[in-house]
């Protein structure tokens, strides 16, 4: 198994200290090695395993989002530009517009990277046309990275919303997994939540497990991390041991949670009462360290080994 979670296997260079120059920006774009990709509502194209690359100069009218640079160039980019995808009747043999969500473990780290910064800036962009201060139009500035009011000038940044995703375990180390009211049925994951204004990630485990299952937990301890820009989310990825091993699901944010040992997990697995978490969550991966070596041909029998393609 990987050390790293699936989006945390990104090594873009973001080349940061390019936003900032149009004229770089502009250049880049025009240069016939420069490659962009359309996204769409969180969605791009892909063929098999890599997203569709094609020449900045076929690309279609809307925000540039300047998203690094190669690593074999210093002045060609990858962009994105957030417009409407092609139907399907114009697309290549074997095209399919996929999101993250469905297509992003099995994207190599450089793919896997970019789609996830275009899908979360293309995203914040949509929901923040209008200035929050006084309500006038603003403008993309910074390659994509910033929006600026017309009005008054204040500049406006990406919201990234903190998450807490974690795996409790119990002195016997069984695992705890729950189900949400909205999942399909038989699926269980890792809990998970957001952080709380004032709140410390250690703080936010704790209140959240015993929030939705009623159970104690310390020992927290930080695993990993990775963006999940659905819209605007990182996840913070921990372990926990529990105190307590009673579970008293909230009836809201979990309708289930149950312990589960090894065999027990191979054992619903394979009779299909139990769906495991897609494998670009990071919930599949806290689960696969916990699971161990053989985790990755056991989830080949869950129905959620490979999300939806469409």
């Amino acid at each position: 198994m990987s050390a790293r979670p699936p989006f945390a296997r990104a090594h873009v260079d973001r080349a940061v200290h390019h936003r900032g120059d149009d004229a770089w920006l502009a250049s880049a774009w025009e240069n016939s090695e420069s490659r962009v990709i359309v996204v769409d509502d969180g969605r791009a194209l892909v063929a098999d395993d890599h997203l569709i690359w094609t020449p900045t100069a076929s690309a279609p009218p809307g925000d540039r989002l300047f998203l690094g640079v190669p690593s074999d160039s210093s002045a060609a980019g990858y962009f994105a530009v957030a417009a409407t995808l092609p139907d399907a009747q114009s697309l290549l043999d074997g095209a399919r517009p996929a999101s993250l969500r469905e297509v992003g473990a099995e994207l190599d780290g450089t793919d896997a990277g970019l789609l996830a910064q275009a899908a979360a800036l293309s995203q914040w962009h949509s929901r923040h046309r209008f200035c929050p201060q006084c309500g006038a139009a603003t403008v993309t500035a910074m390659g994509g990275h910033l929006r600026r009011c017309v009005a008054d000038g204040t500049e406006h940044y990406p919201r990234t919303d903190p998450a807490v995703i974690m795996l409790v375990t119990d002195p016997d180390d069984r695992a705890l997994l729950g189900h949400q009211p909205s999942w399909p049925a038989g699926r269980m994951s890792a809990l998970a939540g957001y952080v709380d204004a004032g709140e410390t990630l250690e703080q936010a485990v704790a209140r959240e497990v015993l929030e939705e299952v009623g159970v104690t937990v310390d020992e927290v301890s930080y695993v990993g991390s990775q963006p999940w820009p659905f819209p605007s989310s990182l996840m913070l990825a921990f372990n926990a041991r529990a105190v307590s091993a009673s579970v008293h699901v909230d009836g809201v944010e979990i309708s289930e949670a149950r312990w589960f040992t090894r065999e027990e997990l191979i054992e619903e697995v394979a009779s299909g009462a139990l769906r495991l978490p897609m494998r670009a969550s990071v919930a599949y991966f806290l689960i696969a360290q916990w699971f161990g070596p053989a985790f990755a041909a056991m989830s080949r029998m869950s129905p959620y080994d490979a999300a939806p393609l469409s």
